[in-house]
């Protein structure tokens, strides 16, 4: 039986990759263990796609769904233009939710100059909540397109903002009442604020600018999934420090109180960055001329099999998350 949230990758190599269709002359990058979006080569420009279902959330469902999507594009270095959106309603939702779901998708657009150009709407039996599934499309010139799979062994790993932004908005939302009675008022405020930060879109086109081998966008199982992710798709190994991996008072506090883990907590809002060491200082200087907190939190390393987490001056392996820990609550 399969786990809540994404497939494992075994199961993805041996149910899904073996099944894509035809074999597009024009595609640079498609579907693999770590890359969320595929490339195709449109001449001087590469135009960049991504899909992806909100599924755990239903408040501000219609601001992830955009967002979420406009992040994987812009891990690619290129800017999102394009989005088409299916809203998938359960039975007896009144016109108020579809017009809630709208609003957010439109005002989230706006924000990052995105069209919204299409997509389906639909009133679907057996829901308990609206699912939006997403698709962004944006463009990058070719010399300027960074791929999921282009880190290299010596590489630093810089990771921008905090781990576990976007669950700890999501359950301060979802678990507010509970919350509010634990940690007051003032601490559920501002872990529900943390989804104004969700979008990593400046984030990932200023650290292209300055030169980076690879950029991931950490949902699903969080810092900890992404960084197999990012390993997975360059076959690469890593070294990280868990003490140098920011988290928010927020968080530790929420993810304390349900016994969650933090590192495999989603993560959206965070961009994970592979560097060349020669380079780490100017992202990250970069970053902090725009306010985005960034710092090296390790490295990748030769060996494909050997992923570790620097604990106490103890090195450990850090375990691939059997599904996200957002699961265990909402």
């Amino acid at each position: 039986m399969l786990p809540p949230g994404k497939i494992p990758p075994e199961k993805l190599r041996e149910i899904v990759f073996n099944r894509l269709g035809a074999k597009g002359e024009r595609v640079l990058m498609s579907s693999d263990l770590g890359i969320d979006a595929a490339a195709i080569d449109f001449g001087e420009s590469v135009l960049v796609a991504s899909t992806d279902p909100i599924t755990g959330a239903e408040k501000g469902i219609g601001f992830y769904a955009l967002n979420v999507n406009a992040n994987d594009v812009a891990t690619f270095g290129a800017k999102p233009k394009w989005f088409l959106v299916s809203i998938l309603l359960p039975e007896g939702a009144r016109d108020e939710l579809l017009e809630e779901i709208m609003d957010e998708i439109h005002e989230s657009a706006l924000k990052l100059g995105v069209a919204v150009v299409g997509g389906h709407t639909e009133v679907t039996p057996g829901l308990k909540k609206p699912i939006v599934v997403g698709t962004m499309l944006g463009e990058v010139e070719r010399d300027k397109l960074v791929t999921s799979n282009g880190a290299r062994a010596g590489d630093v790993i810089i990771v921008t903002k905090w781990a576990g932004l976007e669950g700890t908005a999501i359950i301060a939302s979802e678990r507010e009442e509970e919350l509010v009675k634990t940690f007051g008022r003032e601490l559920v405020e501002r872990a529900k604020s943390l989804i104004e930060m969700i979008s990593v879109v400046n984030d990932a086109l200023i650290s292209v600018e300055v030169g980076v081998n690879a950029m991931h966008d950490p949902t699903e199982g969080g810092i900890a999934n992404g960084l197999h992710e990012m390993a997975d798709a360059a076959g690469l190994g890593f070294k990280v420090y868990a003490e140098k991996i920011t988290i928010r008072e927020e968080t530790r506090k929420i993810c304390g109180f349900y016994g969650l883990n933090p590192l495999a907590l989603i993560s959206s809002g965070s961009l994970m960055i592979a560097a060349p060491r020669e380079n780490a200082e100017k992202v990250i200087l970069a970053l902090k001329e725009k306010w985005i907190n960034a710092s090296v939190v390790g490295e990748f390393t030769p060996d494909s099999k050997t992923r570790l987490i620097i604990e106490n001056g103890k090195a450990k392996p850090l375990p691939r998350p059997e599904s996200d820990e957002l699961w265990k609550v909402v």
